[in-house]
């Protein structure tokens, strides 16, 4: 049984949708240790949500994007993963001079360790920061080896849906507070307009009844970023998920939006 609270067992409901995405035949990657992390918790959140392609989408998006920074011979050499929860890039993509901070609340990255425990070894060096990104992360990250006078890339998926506004701003606030030149940010946004959707009324009521409610979307995401000091270039889900050819055709306009900033 599962310790965790409803937000941070969303992220064992993204493993299960990264199992099933794995086991496709027209799959958009490959994710073989998402079965173990998402456990029978993340198997039953899956089957009550339902079908998902932003999830697969956002995770070959962004697995294509990372590979692509990271792996240049001037490309960060530190990637930060806030709210990391259930991810297994570390073990699945090649980022093999890159540090790989994963940033998460101490019970999940424990509960994560253990599903992990005969998992092969990670195919760069990895490196677990326990800390609520409500409190002072930074100083744990920085603690943990981060130098925030070198470049990074951060990824930030699946979890501003979940903050209040001010929390969201506080955030970028933070991580560009500890960016130097040179830095890369990924990250996505649900659209504002999908909340205020009569038709994805029942995925947010289902949602909200298991504890973790979305409460931030944005249809303009870029001056979160220009306001920061930040080059950015955004692209929607559904240009994205067409493209990949996942995108369903009463989907959203948008959905939402997969941001690349620059510093």
């Amino acid at each position: 049984m599962s310790f965790l609270d409803p937000v941070a067992n969303t992220a064992r409901l993204t493993a299960a949708l990264r199992a099933r995405e794995s086991e496709r035949p027209d799959r958009l990657f490959t994710d073989p240790l998402a079965a173990v992390l998402a456990g029978k918790t993340g198997r039953e959140l899956a089957d009550q949500l339902g079908d998902a392609p932003a999830i697969a989408i956002r995770t070959r998006f962004f697995d294509d994007l990372l590979t692509r920074v990271t792996g240049g011979e001037d490309g960060p050499r530190q990637l930060v993963l806030l709210a990391a929860g259930m991810d297994t890039r570390a073990h699945r993509l090649a980022f093999p001079a890159t540090t790989l901070y994963e940033v998460d609340r101490p019970e999940l990255l424990r509960l994560k360790e253990t599903l992990l425990a005969d998992a092969p070894e990670p195919a760069c060096r990895r490196v677990a920061v326990g800390a609520d990104l409500a409190g002072d992360w930074p100083r744990s990250l920085a603690e943990a080896g981060f130098r925030p006078g070198l470049p990074a890339c951060w990824l930030v998926e699946g979890l501003t849906q979940y903050l209040q506004e001010p929390d969201v701003l506080r955030l970028f606030d933070r991580i560009t507070a500890c960016s130097a030149p040179g830095s890369h940010l990924l990250t996505e946004f649900v659209a504002g307009s999908l909340l205020r959707d009569p038709a994805a009324r029942p995925v947010l009521d289902a949602l909200a009844e298991q504890g973790a409610p979305w409460h931030y979307g944005t249809d303009a995401p870029q001056p979160l970023f220009t306001e920061r000091g930040w080059r950015v270039e955004s692209v929607s889900f559904a240009e994205v998920g067409q493209e990949m050819g996942r995108w369903p055709e009463d989907g959203n306009a948008a959905g939402g939006h997969l941001v690349h900033a620059v510093r």
